[in-house]
């Protein structure tokens, strides 16, 4: 017998569902979220928890972290520094001889 395949999202799941989801991951489950496309350009993030009944794909919310996407390229300061390469010394042959 097949399990039925559903797709739930994570504010709606049963207990038992729950109860999986904490047991698969127990330290968490932002390392293993899945970026699921849907018709066009659309898409959902989720995660996949089995239980004795069914497979589950629960939709869960993402938050992403937006800090430090700003118009500038962080880049630029250190493309600005033009004359970076002279400001070490200049690597002369050695004018000492060997014995």
């Amino acid at each position: 017998m097949d399990k039925k395949r559903l797709v739930v999202s994570y504010s709606n799941v049963s207990p038992e569902v729950l109860e999986a989801i904490r047991k698969k991951y127990p330290l968490g489950y932002s390392n293993h979220v899945i970026k699921v496309k849907t018709r066009g350009d659309e898409f959902f993030y989720a995660i996949t928890v089995d239980t004795e009944d069914a497979s589950y794909l629960v939709k869960v919310p993402v938050k992403i972290d937006t800090k430090g996407l700003a118009d500038e390229d962080p880049l630029d300061d250190i493309n600005d520094e033009k004359d970076s390469e002279d400001t070490f010394p200049e690597n002369e042959p050695s004018t000492e001889t060997e014995e």
